[in-house]
């Protein structure tokens, strides 16, 4: 049965005995699970062909756009609609998969030293299936929070372990990988939510830091100690790598 406690000696050790790669590999899964920027567009040359002019004020710039906005409105939505498009893609081919080698980083340095090209394992090591099962992770997880933000929040925690069911069996079908994530969360839930609030003070200090406490500390410890506590579910389930 394993503890909280246990958890995070474990995952804190884990950080300390490569702590450089595992700062490093942290803050790559936080920048590829963290969202994208935005876009920018330079409008000066439609403005002056508009309306004959740039606005020089903020009354110009108001009756300016307001007189053009049936022109702008399929103009930003344009814009809009193609930068999500963009920004799904990105991350559905891109930073999924890199998100699965981040978490097989912290599995291996668990029992060893591993190395940082380990970020990039699942581009060699069934990416197509990596891909279409992350998809399919987040795509069910934002179709249960439209219902009710309670069940997204229980469907979260039923598919937590994908990541690191794929980072070790890359190849493993879609639906034994949310198979084996609901067994091993099964029962679990509460003690995982709980295990994440333990982090809370972490991250209250970090804010105070303005988040550099998060980069060199909190990040790679919290990382470590997730990757543990798949390790203690997937041992009591299986046994140890059993699968």
């Amino acid at each position: 049965m394993w503890t909280i406690y246990d958890v995070k000696q474990n995952g804190k050790a884990a950080m300390r005995r490569n702590y450089w790669k595992a700062v490093l590999t942290a803050l790559v899964l936080g920048l590829v699970t963290g969202g994208i920027g935005g876009n920018t567009i330079n409008l000066r040359y439609n403005a002056e062909h508009i309306s004959g002019g740039v606005p020089e004020s903020f009354e110009e710039a108001m009756d300016f756009f307001s007189g053009n906005l049936p022109l702008f409105l399929p103009i930003f939505a344009s814009i809009a609609g193609a930068g999500m498009i963009i920004a799904i893609l990105i991350s559905l081919f891109l930073f999924s998969p890199v998100e699965v080698g981040c978490e097989r980083y912290f599995i291996i340095n668990r029992v060893q030293d591993a190395n940082l090209g380990e970020m990039g394992h699942a581009f060699n090591n069934g990416y197509i299936n990596v891909v279409k099962t992350m998809f399919l992770k987040n795509l069910f997880t934002l179709l249960w929070s439209l219902l009710l933000i309670i069940p997204g929040i229980i469907k979260a925690y039923e598919y937590r372990m994908i990541p690191y069911i794929l980072a070790e069996n890359p190849n493993m079908d879609s639906d034994e990988a949310f198979r084996l994530s609901k067994e091993m969360m099964d029962g679990e839930k509460w003690n995982a939510f709980v295990y994440d609030l333990s982090f809370i003070g972490w991250y209250i200090l970090s804010a105070f830091t303005a988040g550099i406490l998060a980069v060199f500390y909190v990040a790679p410890y919290k990382a470590c100690s997730d990757a543990e506590l798949y390790a203690s579910l997937r041992d009591r389930l299986f046994g140890r790598a059993a699968y």
